[in-house]
C-alpha cells in the first residue's frame, strides 16, 4: 500500500506542475475553473502526503484519507458541473439549494483540515474565529456566508489561492529546478571566494550565499537548512560565538523573502492587491533588501573586529575566476527571468522561461552536467509540486478569513479600532501594526500574516498618510521579521539547533543583528524615496543617509568602529544612527556631524595604539 501511495501521489504532483507550466504559456481558464483545479490537486496531495495517521512501514486510517480526496473531488467536480448554474446566478439574492450548503460546508471543512496538517493550527484557528464572529456576532445568516466561501471569488476561492496558481507555483517548480541542477553549490562556492578571507569571513558567507539562496526559495527554514550546516560549522570554527553564528544564518535566511529579484510569495500577492507588475514589487524592495543586508554584514565585520576573528586563508577558498568558469554559467536563469521581467513579460511566463532554460544550462559544461538525468526533471517536477502546497493552502484558508472581513465590515471597523487607539499617530499607528505582524507571524507563515495584515491594519496606515505601496510593503517587512524574534522564531529554531545553541540567546541575538530590519519600515513608512519613489536625486540621498545610518547602528551595538567603543561612544553613535534614519537635511547633517567627530576620536586612537614607527 505505502509503495502504490508514493507513486500515486509522484504521479498527480508530476501532473499538477505540468498543469501549471502549461497555464503559465496559455491564458488560463476562467478563475473557478482554475483555482478549482489548483485547490483540487494541492487538496489530494495534502491527503495522500500528510495522512491522518502515520506509522513506520504503513498508514493508519487510510480510509478516511480516501474518504477525503473523494469529497474533495466531489466538492470541486461540482462547481465543474454546475458551472454555468454558479455563474448565471444572482449572488446573495437566488437561494441555495441543499446541494450548495452541503458542498459548502464541506469545502470549508476540508481547507482547513488540510491547511492544519500542512502548517499547523494557527490558521485554521484564526479562520474559525473570523467565522463564528461572522456567525455570531455580525449577524450574517448562514446561507449568506456559504455563498461567500464557495460560489464566490471572495472565499475560498479568492485572489489569494489565485496567486498560488497562477504565480507561486510556477516560481516554486523553478527553484526547485534550479536545486537540483546544482545552483545551490554555486552560490557557497561564489560567496566563498569573494567574503571568505575577510575578517568575519565565514558570517560573510553566511549572508551572501543566503541572499542569493533566497532568490530561488521562499522559505527562511529551507534557507537555514540548505546554508546552516555548512556556514555554522564554519562560523565556529573561526570563533564566532554559537548564538551569534545561528543568529547570522537565521536572519540572512529570512531576508531571502524580501530580496528581488524573486522574492516569497507575498511579494505575488501584494501585487496582485496593489493591481501593479510583480516587477513594480521588486523595484520597491531592492532597496530595504540591500539596507537589510548591508546591515547584517556590518554586525558581522564589526563583531568579528572586536574580538579579533580573521578570515578562512585564501589557500582554503575557492578562486572567484574558477567558480565562475566552472559553474558561473548556473546564473543565467537567473538572468532570463530579471530580463524578461524588466521587459514586461508577465512573471510567470519569466519563471517558465527561467524553468526550461536551468537544465540546458546544466549540461553546458562537465563540471555541472554530473548526475543530470530525466530523474533530475521528475524529482523537480514532483518537489515544486510538494513544496507548493504549504503556500496553496494558507491562501485558501486566508481566503476564508478575507472573505469573512469583505462581508462584515470587519476591516473598516479594525481601522476605526486602529486610528482610536493610536490618537491619529502614525508613529503608534505604526508600532502597533508592527506587533501585529510579528504576532501574526509567529503562529503562521508569511502569507497568510501579511494577507490578514492588509485587511485589517494596512487601511488605517494609509488613512494617516502612509502611501499605499509603504504601507504594503511595513505590513510584508514584520510578517517577514517574525521569523527571527522570539518566542516563536522558526528560522532561529533551525539554526539553533545546527549550532547547538541557546534558542533564546540566539533568538535575542539575531533581533540585534537584524535591528536595521526593524527600523527600515519605519523610514520608508515617512520618506518613499527609500522604495525609489521620487527623483533620483532624493532617491540617491535617502539611500545613502540611510546606508551610513544602518553601519553606524551596528557600530553602536557591537561596540566598535575604527577601534573600540567606550559606552559613551556608543551612546553618541546611536543617537548619530537614528539622526541619519529620519529623513530630512538638520537630522541628517546632525547625524553626518557627530559620525564625523567618533571617527576622528576613533582614528586617533587607534594610531595611539600602532607601535612606534608603524
Amino acid at each position: 500500500m505505502g509503495k502504490a501511495i508514493r507513486w500515486a501521489a509522484g504521479g498527480i504532483a508530476v501532473a499538477m506542475s505540468l498543469y501549471h507550466m502549461w497555464f503559465a504559456a496559455m491564458p488560463p481558464p476562467e478563475a473557478m475553473i482554475f483555482r478549482g483545479t489548483h485547490l483540487l490537486f494541492a487538496l489530494t496531495l495534502v491527503f495522500l502526503l500528510y495522512p491522518v495517521a502515520g506509522a513506520e512501514g504503513g498508514r493508519r486510517h487510510f480510509w478516511l484519507d480516501a474518504l477525503l480526496i473523494a469529497a474533495a473531488g466531489m466538492v470541486i467536480g461540482y462547481i465543474f458541473w454546475d458551472y454555468d448554474t454558479i455563474i448565471n446566478r444572482i449572488i446573495y439574492i437566488d437561494d441555495l439549494t441543499t446541494a450548495d450548503k452541503v458542498m459548502a460546508t464541506v469545502t470549508v471543512l476540508l481547507v482547513l483540515d488540510a491547511t492544519r496538517r500542512v502548517i499547523g493550527w494557527a490558521l485554521p484557528v484564526t479562520a474559525l474565529l473570523f467565522l463564528g464572529y461572522a456567525v455570531f456576532f455580525s449577524g450574517v445568516r448562514m446561507p449568506i456566508l456559504l455563498e461567500q466561501m464557495y460560489l464566490s471569488t471572495d472565499g475560498v476561492f479568492g485572489s489569494t489561492l489565485g496567486v498560488s496558481a497562477s504565480y507561486v507555483i510556477v516560481f516554486v517548480l523553478f527553484g526547485a529546478f534550479m536545486e537540483r541542477s546544482g545552483t545551490g553549490r554555486l552560490f557557497m562556492d561564489f560567496a566563498l571566494a569573494i567574503t571568505g578571507h575577510t575578517a568575519g569571513g565565514p558570517g560573510k558567507v553566511s549572508i551572501v550565499s543566503s541572499s542569493l539562496f533566497g532568490t530561488i526559495s521562499g522559505s527562511a527554514v529551507a534557507n537555514v537548512m540548505v546554508d546552516g550546516p555548512i556556514t555554522i560549522p564554519l562560523m565556529k570554527k573561526t570563533g564566532f560565538r554559537p548564538p551569534f553564528a545561528a543568529a547570522v544564518e537565521a536572519s540572512a535566511s529570512t531576508g531571502g523573502q524580501i530580496m528581488p529579484p524573486i522574492m516569497g510569495a507575498a511579494a505575488f500577492v501584494m501585487a496582485e492587491y496593489l493591481g501593479v507588475s510583480y516587477f513594480q514589487v521588486t523595484v520597491w524592495a531592492w532597496i530595504p533588501a540591500l539596507l537589510f543586508y548591508g546591515a547584517l554584514f556590518f554586525a558581522v565585520h564589526f563583531e568579528a573586529k572586536r574580538v579579533g576573528l580573521a578570515g578562512v586563508p585564501r589557500s582554503e577558498l575557492p578562486r572567484l575566476g574558477a567558480v565562475m568558469r566552472e559553474r558561473g554559467h548556473l546564473f543565467l536563469p537567473i538572468l532570463i527571468v530579471l530580463v524578461g521581467m524588466s521587459l514586461s513579460y508577465s512573471a510567470p511566463l519569466c519563471a517558465l522561461a527561467g524553468t526550461f532554460a536551468t537544465i540546458p544550462c546544466a549540461l553546458l559544461r562537465r563540471s555541472t552536467r554530473e548526475g543530470i538525468t530525466w530523474r533530475t526533471v521528475v524529482d523537480a517536477l514532483q518537489g515544486g509540486s510538494r513544496d507548493a502546497l504549504a503556500v496553496a493552502m494558507a491562501c485558501a484558508c486566508a481566503g476564508i478569513v478575507i472573505g469573512v472581513i469583505s462581508l462584515t465590515g470587519l476591516g473598516i471597523t479594525f481601522t476605526q479600532i486602529v486610528i482610536a487607539l493610536a490618537q491619529n499617530s502614525l508613529f503608534l499607528a505604526l508600532v502597533l501594526t508592527a506587533v501585529a505582524g510579528i504576532v501574526l507571524g509567529m503562529g503562521m507563515p508569511t502569507t497568510p500574516a501579511y494577507i490578514v495584515m492588509v485587511s485589517l491594519l494596512v487601511p488605517a496606515l494609509v488613512k494617516l498618510g502612509v502611501a499605499i505601496p509603504a504601507a504594503h510593503m511595513f505590513a510584508l517587512y514584520f510578517a517577514v521579521l517574525s521569523a527571527i524574534t522570539p518566542p516563536v522564531a522558526l528560522a532561529v529554531f533551525a539554526a539553533a539547533a545546527l549550532a547547538k545553541a541557546n534558542m533564546w540567546r540566539a533568538g535575542f541575538e539575531s533581533m540585534r543583528v537584524a535591528s536595521a530590519g526593524f527600523i527600515v519600515p519605519f523610514m520608508f513608512a515617512y520618506d518613499t524615496s527609500l522604495l525609489s519613489i521620487g527623483s533620483w536625486e532624493s532617491i540617491a540621498l535617502a539611500t545613502a543617509t540611510a546606508t551610513i545610518g544602518v553601519m553606524t547602528l551596528a557600530a553602536a551595538l557591537y561596540g566598535y568602529l575604527l577601534a573600540p567603543l567606550a559606552a559613551w561612544q556608543r551612546a553618541l553613535l546611536a543617537a548619530a544612527a537614528f539622526l541619519l534614519i529620519k529623513p530630512g537635511f538638520a537630522t541628517d547633517a546632525a547625524g553626518l556631524g557627530i559620525l564625523g567627530v567618533m571617527l576622528a576620536l576613533q582614528w586617533a586612537a587607534s594610531r595611539r595604539a600602532l607601535p612606534r614607527g608603524a
